[in-house]
């Protein structure tokens, strides 16, 4: 399905990038993960409507309104731009109002994402490369904590993952690495168009 085709089905518009400069090295430009990416994902990947998905970088919360909708699951979106989380909440608003779905909350909450508390029935954490490995080790901190507090399985997704990201990841020893999923033909051209996941349990 074409990328409009599923906008004007969650009646919500995060098809136009608008990238912004923030002028900080750690904060990487919006852009939103393909529809086709998330397809491929949800083929290989569970979500069910126990569990609550973290999207760091949700822009105007694409993620958040595509996974509501197929696995009514809860949904928090974080950002630090205000102009996406305003075009996210009209997203949410138009989203609620014509699809109706009553199971499953979705949140956004606009601050740094290392600053954003973890929540104990949050288990679930979406990156698209959205800031350095400096900001995403300050949150893989927040993280640990919040499962040194309330034990219980949490999986890492990343789409377009970094080299710093995956280094990283393999020295820790709490997460381990459990699946890849390649984007068909993408993947051939370029080595980053795929999934990988790692689970603490």
């Amino acid at each position: 399905m074409k990328e409009y085709q599923y906008d004007k089905i969650l009646h919500i518009n995060t098809r136009s990038k608008q990238m912004e400069v923030n002028n900080s090295i750690h904060y990487h430009p919006y852009e939103p993960t393909p529809y086709t990416a998330l397809e491929e994902l949800f083929k290989h990947y569970e979500v069910n409507d126990q569990d609550t998905i973290v999207d760091f970088g949700c822009g105007k919360g694409r993620l958040n309104f595509f996974i509501h909708y197929m696995f009514h699951a809860n949904c928090v979106g974080i950002d630090m731009n205000q102009h996406f989380l305003d075009e996210a909440m009209k997203n949410e608003k138009s989203y609620f109002r014509n699809v109706g779905k009553n199971k499953g909350s979705i949140l956004f909450h606009c601050c740094l994402a290392e600053k954003y508390e973890i929540q104990p029935d949050e288990n679930k954490f979406y990156f698209f490369n959205p800031f350095s490995i400096q900001v995403f080790m300050k949150v893989f901190d927040y993280i640990m904590l919040s499962y040194e507090k309330t034990k219980r399985e949490m999986d890492l997704i990343f789409y377009y993952p970094s080299d710093d990201y995956q280094y990283f990841l393999e020295t820790q020893l709490s997460f381990q690495f459990i699946k890849e999923i390649t984007l068909p033909i993408l993947y051939e051209k370029n080595p980053y168009e795929r999934f990988v996941i790692y689970r603490l349990t």
